[in-house]
């Protein structure tokens, strides 16, 4: 009986074998009238004309393709859709055994496959057909096709026929190959990741899969990981901070944590990269974490990170070295040049110690520009400079830079070639720092300009700026060395007599005094032997500046002073002392802070020489406690110190005094202070 008849597979064609039949009886009876034409017997297997018209045009309307055989197996009717997708049409192939219009193979062994509707007129079941099965057509075309046939039956239950039903199937399975191949790629994607990967449930949150190096990362096998929420796995720290993360990525669709701390199985502590989104539609949707391990990334930007901070410090240390190192080498130093001064002063030197002096006091500027280039790139590099700006005629500046480098070139007997404009060039800048750029470029030619060469020092203005072009014929600068010649202390390759000297900073400073100033340098040469050539442009102002009234020059020492020189540089002091007696003051000497207060009361002199770096008790509070005692409150007192930065000058006017001066003391300066002191009968006026 129907009812009990089995499905049969068949592993070769792919074909399988249902009970179940694709017409009912009366379909059946309606379709071989329809085919066949043939004349019924009796009026119970009759079938109206309209239903053989309504028969017709559904079977030629459908989309699937139908194909009808006699019990032989011989075609007897094919719809549009048939002959559309075998190339034969209905004339042609009626009559013909259905296996040569309805030729299939196997699409994995390139076989002929067995026919389905021969199968089912012997075996009476239905045959469906499909995995690989693909129709070739007339002209030799294939197709991959699924369907089934079926064998049909008059009312006494013989076998009259078969109903061969198939489809196209072509960009469904090209569909279906897509999508396979997607998630091959996704899965091996998934599989192979050098990142964690996690499937969560939207609505619970919990895990649905779980890639092997999340696995491996946290410790846990695939199947413990499943149905667990991530609190339960070491992230995040506790079961709401995980459930407000999940609802958060509900609401945004996206969440990122750039550094989320992870807690394996084993308790190690793992630092990740957490990124996590929706993906899909309605009750589809799910949730992906991606979890990248940056423990490494994390180690090395931390030793990154202390590097920097150890640099920054090495740095700082350099510049703190820099400032002390010079303020060290100003003590000596004032003490050198003091005792030039002494020396100057005798009338009956003979030409030896002439000679001897004269050496002497060139070595010292040279070491006294040393000690201030390297006091310069301190403060420049720590921010602690400031420009005093004023208007000014740039030619006077420029010929007072000529005057203070001239013993060098008439040293090296050099040639000067000057040319500054016909009329004024106005500068709102600091006249000091720009004498000092223009110090340091002729020096710097000096230096790297064999003896008797030539220098060029041209002035102008161009448009809105104040162009200074310092030229030489000396060395050059090679073209490796020139892109870097104003780093610091970078210097071209010397011999080991070291010849052109210098520490490497002079142009560094000209550089940053420039560009503090709103001006740029740049420098040009065309190689090695070839000369150099620096260039600064600063801007102009146009407006003439408010000349000051003059000022009454001040008349020589009215009177002897009582002075009081503190330094703990017991030679310093002493040849200080020995050049203000010679100039006809009284002096007295202390070297400690407690000593200092002491004399000052004892002795009470008029103006007090005083160094700000003394043992036991500094500068500072030396002078404010002298403000504080009545006698004392009216000297005039005088901080001497190797330091000259702002703060230390704003320091000094906080602690009470009258005014500030660097070592070494420049003498003629404060032969002005102590003639208005004199003649003032007071206190220093600033």
């Amino acid at each position: 009986p129907q009812e009990e008849a089995q499905i049969v597979k068949n592993t070769t064609s792919n074909v399988s074998v249902d009970h179940r039949p694709i017409l009912s009886a009366d379909e059946v009876v309606r379709l071989q009238t329809l085919v066949r034409g043939v004349p019924v017997a009796n009026v119970e297997d009759s079938v109206s004309f309209e239903q053989e018209e309504w028969l017709r045009v559904t079977l030629s309307s459908v989309g699937e393709a139908i194909v009808a055989t006699d019990r032989t197996g011989s075609v007897a009717f094919m719809n549009p859709a048939a002959q559309a997708l075998t190339g034969w049409n209905s004339d042609d192939a009626v009559g013909k055994p259905v296996d040569v219009v309805f030729r299939i193979l196997n699409e994995a062994t390139r076989e002929i496959a067995p026919n389905p509707v021969a199968m089912a007129l012997e075996a009476q079941p239905v045959v469906e057909f499909a995995n690989h099965t693909r129709l070739v057509a007339k002209d030799g075309t294939e197709r991959a096709i699924d369907g089934r046939a079926s064998w049909v039956r008059n009312r006494l239950g013989e076998i009259t026929g078969a109903v061969l039903i198939f489809r196209d199937v072509t960009e469904r399975r090209r569909a279906e190959e897509a999508i396979e191949w997607s998630e091959r790629r996704y899965r091996r994607l998934f599989e192979t990741a050098k990142d964690g990967i996690l499937i969560l449930d939207t609505l619970t949150g919990k895990i649905l899969d779980a890639n092997p190096f999340l696995a491996r990362l946290l410790g846990y096998s695939h199947h413990e990981l499943l149905g667990k929420e991530l609190w339960q796995i070491g992230m995040f720290q506790d079961i709401e901070a995980s459930r407000s993360a999940v609802r958060e990525l509900r609401q945004k669709g996206y969440i990122r944590y750039e550094d989320l701390p992870l807690q394996t199985r084993a308790g190690r502590r793992v630092d990740v990269e957490f990124v996590s989104n929706v993906y899909g539609e309605d009750e589809h949707q799910v949730i992906q974490c991606n979890i990248r391990d940056i423990t490494e990334r994390k180690h090395m930007e931390d030793t990154v990170r202390r590097q920097v901070w150890d640099l920054a410090d090495a740095d700082r240390r350099k510049d703190v070295f820099l400032a002390m190192l010079s303020h060290e080498l100003r003590n000596p130093l004032a003490a050198i040049l003091n005792a030039l001064h002494v020396l100057r002063l005798e009338q009956h030197e003979n030409p030896t110690q002439h000679v001897a002096r004269r050496m002497i006091e060139r070595q010292a500027d040279q070491l006294s520009r040393l000690v201030d280039d390297l006091l310069e790139i301190s403060r420049i590099t720590t921010g602690r400079i400031k420009l005093h700006r004023e208007r000014i005629d740039a030619g006077s500046v420029v010929e007072r830079a000529i005057e203070t480098v001239r013993p060098l070139i008439v040293q090296q007997r050099h040639e000067l070639v000057v040319s500054i404009a016909g009329s004024t060039v106005w500068l709102d800048t600091d006249p000091t720092r720009l004498e000092q750029i223009v110090v340091n470029l002729l020096t710097n030619a000096a230096k790297y300009t064999d003896e008797g060469g030539t220098i060029w020092l041209t002035v102008s203005q161009e448009g809105g700026e104040m162009t200074l072009r310092v030229k030489d014929n000396g060395a050059g600068i090679a073209p490796d060395l020139l892109p870097r010649i104003f780093d610091l202390f970078i210097q071209a390759e010397q011999s080991l007599d070291r010849a052109p000297g210098g520490l490497g900073i002079g142009l560094t400073l000209v550089q940053r005094l420039v560009e503090m100033q709103g001006g740029t340098v740049e420098a040009h040469s065309a190689g090695e032997g070839q000369g150099s050539e620096f260039i600064v442009r600063l801007p102009v102002t146009l407006a003439r500046p408010q000349l000051p009234a003059p000022v009454p020059p001040v008349d020589p020492v009215a009177r002897s002073l009582r002075l009081l020189v503190v330094d703990d540089n017991v030679d310093a002091a002493e040849s200080a002392a020995m050049l203000l007696r010679i100039a006809g003051h009284q002096v007295h000497l202390a070297h400690t802070g407690p000593n200092a207060l002491e004399a000052a009361l004892g002795y009470h002199p008029d103006v007090v020489l005083l160094d700000i770096g003394l043992p036991e008790m500094n500068g500072y509070e030396v002078a404010s406690r002298l403000r504080q005692h009545a006698e004392s409150r009216d000297m005039a007192l005088i901080a001497v110190s190797g330091y000259g930065h702002e703060s230390d000058r704003d320091r000094s006017e906080q602690a009470g005094f009258d005014h500030y001066m660097v070592k070494p003391i420049d003498w003629p300066k404060l032969e002005e202070l102590l003639a208005t002191v004199s003649a003032g009968g007071g206190r220093v006026t600033r």
